[in-house]
This record gives C-alpha cells, structure tokens and sequence, in this order.
C-alpha cells in the first residue's frame, strides 16, 4: 500500500488542509466583527473554534486507531470542519450569537484533524528509512500554511468581504478531501507469528512500545481513548514531548495576543503585527528545510527544549520596542517554533505504540491549540494594561516549557509488551 499513495499527494493535502484551518481564525475574527460589529463577539468565535480541540482530539483519535480505512474518517472530519465552518458564517447576524458561537465549538471539536490526525497517518505512507525527512517536510507545511493561512485571510476580506475569506478558507479544507480519502487501509499492527507452509512467518523489527498494547479484540472507544491517555503518561519521552509543547504554544499565545499593541506602538499600525507572523512562518519554513536536509543532525529531544529557549528570547527582544530588533525577535520565534515542531513529530512517531499512534497524535494536537488560545486569553488583559508585562509573561512562559522537559525524568529502559 505505501507505494500505491504518493507522499506528495498526501503533502499537498495536508498543506491545503492546514492552510484552510490556519485561514480560518483569522477569517472568522474579520466575519464576526464585520457582522456583528462586535469586537467582543469577533474573539469569542476565534475561541471557540479552538478550546474545544481538546475535548475533540483524543476521541477522534481513538477513532482514528480504530478505523479499518482512517482516511475515511479523516476525510468526513474534513468535511464536517468546512460544513461548521460554513454554518458558523450563516449563522452571523441571522441567529442569536449564542447558537452561532455553538456551531463555532462543535467545529473545533475537529480542528485535530488538520493537524494530528493527518500526521499520524503518515507511517502508513512512507517507510521507515525516509521516516525522518517526510517528517520534517510535513512539519513544514504547517509553517506554509501558518505563513499563507493569515495572508489570504486578509487579501480576501480585503478584496472581497470578510464573508468570502470564510467561504475562501472552507473551500481550501474540502479541497483536502480527495488526498485523505485516498489514504492506505490499516493493515493490523499487532505482531504475529502465523506459519506459512510449516515455518513461521518472522515479525518484523522494530522499537518495543513504551507501555503495553492490546492484543485482544479492540476496546471500545471510551477504553481506547483513556489507553492514548495513559500511553502519553507513562512514556517518559512523549509525557515530556507533550508537555514541553503545550507549554509553549501557550507562550505562542500570549504572544500572539500582543502582536496588535506591537504593531500599534512600535510599526505604525495594528494592522502590520500580522507581519510578525508571516517573519516567524518564514523562518520557521526555512530551519525546517534545513531539517529535512540533514534531519538526524540534532536530536529530537534536545530540539525540543531548544526551541522553547529560543521563543523565550523572542518577547523578551520585544520589551524595547526598537522595530528592526521587533521583526528580527520574530524571526528567532520562527526558528524556534519550526525545529520543536518536527522534533514533536519525531519523538511521536519514535514512542507511539501503533494502535495509538493517531489518538496520541490528535490528543497532543488538541492540548497545543487549547493552550494556544489559554495563553491568549490570559496575555490579552494583561496587554491592555502592561504591553511589557504580557512579553515578559510570555517569556517566563516560554522559560517554565523548557524547564518542564527536565522536570520529566528521561526513561531508563522502554518497557517490555505485554
């Protein structure tokens, strides 16, 4: 099955997808405050579409794992996110907001999907000796994504109303759904030894799994989805993983959160903190080119705490208020972002066990964009009274992800399967 779906296919797919999703924040912000002419409102809706992600994620893992053809299942939550995004726009000043902000949450439910879920799939796609290149090149279209996502937003809304970029961005999601439909079928991850013609047939190697894996009939989805949990807990190496990533991504946050104050007082215009964004999505796609052409130069593992040092430097860089070391902080927060973000690939597909592996991806996936819009939510008040405050609350953050790394102690030995 790998050599019947192209990589490509699936890259540009996942690059499309994400675009879409990272689109859609933005679109839905300009949409909310065009149709409500709510400021308030406007941010509800961007919240809404991400907190939920948390709750989503794990049970749409478990399902994933379970799924016979989880390109399939990938490709309805696909649909299904256009649809709510869809909804959400007809919603806007037509039915009470209480109903459209709603829709906005049961849409997020599915947000993991873009990210995770895509991701997860990607062992079936390629194999193992190009595992780590196809990892970094994946990790690299969230960086496209994250650089073209915000970009088209505002050119459409700009262009063509802010509605449109909503439709724009739906549009970009379903457009995905022929390379997640298209997917290889699962074939069955336990090991066995059946014989063929009297011998039998060897196991292929392979790294032990860090906690045990059932080998029985697959338990139901509620069983399933507390085993990724307990997979994530008791691996050392993606407890940490997980838990340096979510902690800064609320870093991300915050920051993100003070790039329309940033760009207020210090570049002439609210507007212009966009750019920020697009100099991290750039330099983010450039380390992680760089990764994919020698993507065993430095461990995963240590990427991961790096990179959260370097996104502390960022708003830190930022306190001054000088522009020229402004757009340059962004470009550091680039760098850092990029390169953690493959690492937390690497350490996933490295640690999880195969019947977890997309429930492990999607639960990872929902906690990051939670603590995303948590550090946002948290920054932003902060910012309306100390822009200095919020950048250095950022930066401690940022700090508090590295040292979390530490604080999980490495495993001694993996675990032997049951």
């Amino acid at each position: 099955m790998k050599r019947r779906y192209s990589f490509p296919v699936h890259l540009t797919g996942a690059a499309v997808a994400r675009t879409g999703d990272e689109m859609a924040g933005p679109a839905l912000v300009l949409a909310g405050l065009a149709l409500t002419g709510s400021a308030a409102d406007a941010s509800l809706l961007l919240a809404g579409v991400t907190v939920s992600s948390v709750l989503g994620g794990p049970f749409l893992g478990s399902l994933l794992d379970r799924a016979e053809r989880p390109g399939r299942l990938l490709a309805a939550a696909l649909a299904l996110y256009a649809a709510g995004l869809t909804a959400v726009l007809v919603g806007l000043g037509r039915l009470p907001f209480a109903l459209t902000l709603a829709a906005a949450v049961l849409t997020g439910l599915l947000g993991p999907a873009l990210s995770g879920g895509w991701t997860a799939q990607l062992r079936a796609v390629v194999r193992d000796d190009r595992l780590d290149r196809a990892n970094a090149l994946d990790a690299m279209t969230f960086g496209a994504a994250g650089l073209a996502g915000p970009a088209l937003a505002g050119g459409t809304a700009e262009a063509l109303g802010a509605p449109t970029a909503v439709v724009v961005s739906a549009a970009l999601v379903a457009l995905a759904l022929p390379a997640a439909w298209a997917l290889p079928a699962r074939t069955d991850p336990t090991p066995k030894s059946p014989t063929r013609g009297g011998r039998p047939r060897p196991v292929p190697p392979g790294p032990a799994p860090s906690v045990p894996v059932p080998s029985g009939p697959l338990v139901g989805p509620a069983a399933g989805l507390a085993a990724g949990l307990r997979a994530v807990v008791r691996s050392p190496a993606l407890a940490r993983a997980t838990l340096t990533s979510v902690v800064s991504c609320t870093a991300q946050g915050m920051l993100t959160a003070c790039l329309a104050l940033l760009g207020e007082r210090v570049l002439g215009g609210a507007g212009r903190g966009a750019m920020l964004l697009s100099c991290a999505a750039v330099s983010a796609l450039a380390a992680n080119a760089v990764l994919a052409r020698f993507p065993r130069a430095i461990a995963p593992d240590t990427l991961l705490w790096t990179g959260a040092l370097l996104q502390a430097a960022a708003p830190a860089a930022a306190v001054p208020g000088h522009p020229t070391v402004l757009v340059a902080a962004a470009f550091v927060a680039g760098i850092g972002e990029g390169p953690q973000l493959t690492a937390l690939f690497a350490v996933r597909h490295r640690e999880a066990p195969e019947r977890l592996r997309s429930q492990i991806f999607t639960t990872g996936a929902g906690l990051k964009i939670t603590g995303f819009a948590l550090g946002a939510v948290v920054a932003g008040p902060v910012a309306a009274r100390s822009l200095t405050g919020a950048l250095l609350l950022a930066t401690g953050t940022a700090v508090l992800a590295a040292l979390a790394f530490f604080a999980v102690p490495a495993a001694r030995g993996r675990a032997a399967p049951a």
